[in-house]
């Protein structure tokens, strides 16, 4: 016989687990130094969210971009943005792992979407500006760019989960029966 149901209980554990990924990915785009984006042809020049680097081998030139207000823009937007992201953690481990409380969860999806929208704003500043002000051929956007999108991809999918899970505080708590979506004779 086979089944298949959705279990409510395991996005208690499931959640607050993405929310920690998402942490993770934006730990790494934020503290990447191997750059956002690097020169396609020559590999000579290489720019992160903090600086931009220019030469070959081990001989590297490197200037910080904190000097551009965008650049400040990114990094502010970022780290608010991770800052948001670490107390949602937080407060959905509280209210999903330790005790089952339903009414915080519209609260951390809320906190959520707040980081969505600076994050979003920081991915898209980044590459129009840099294209503006320091485009000088054909670049490539990196793993670390990637990181962010991924964070933020994350990020608005839980928003949507944390926003929906009040309707399910039953089968959250375990005291509905499962729903079967297919079962077999």
């Amino acid at each position: 016989m086979f089944r298949c149901g959705i279990a409510y209980p395991r996005c208690r554990w499931i959640l607050p687990l993405l929310l920690l990924f998402a942490i993770i990915f934006d730990i790494i785009a934020i503290a990447a130094q191997s750059g956002w984006v690097e020169d396609e042809n020559a590999k000579s020049h290489y720019a992160s969210m903090w600086d931009q680097c220019r030469g070959r081998n081990d001989n590297w030139t490197c200037k910080s971009l904190m000097e551009y207000s965008w650049a400040q823009a990114v990094a502010a937007l970022m780290i608010i943005g991770l800052i948001i992201l670490i107390v949602a953690f937080i407060i959905s481990c509280v209210a999903l792992c330790c005790t089952l409380n339903v009414m915080i969860l519209p609260l951390v999806g809320l906190l959520l979407l707040i980081v969505a929208v600076l994050q979003i704003i920081a991915l898209i500043i980044y590459p129009v500006k840099f294209n503006e002000q320091i485009f000088e051929g054909n670049y490539n956007y990196t793993w670390a760019y990637g990181f962010g999108w991924g964070a933020t991809i994350i990020v608005l999918g839980c928003t949507v989960l944390f926003c929906c899970l009040p309707r399910y505080e039953d089968d959250l708590s375990g005291l509905k029966k499962t729903k079967y979506i297919y079962t077999s004779s």
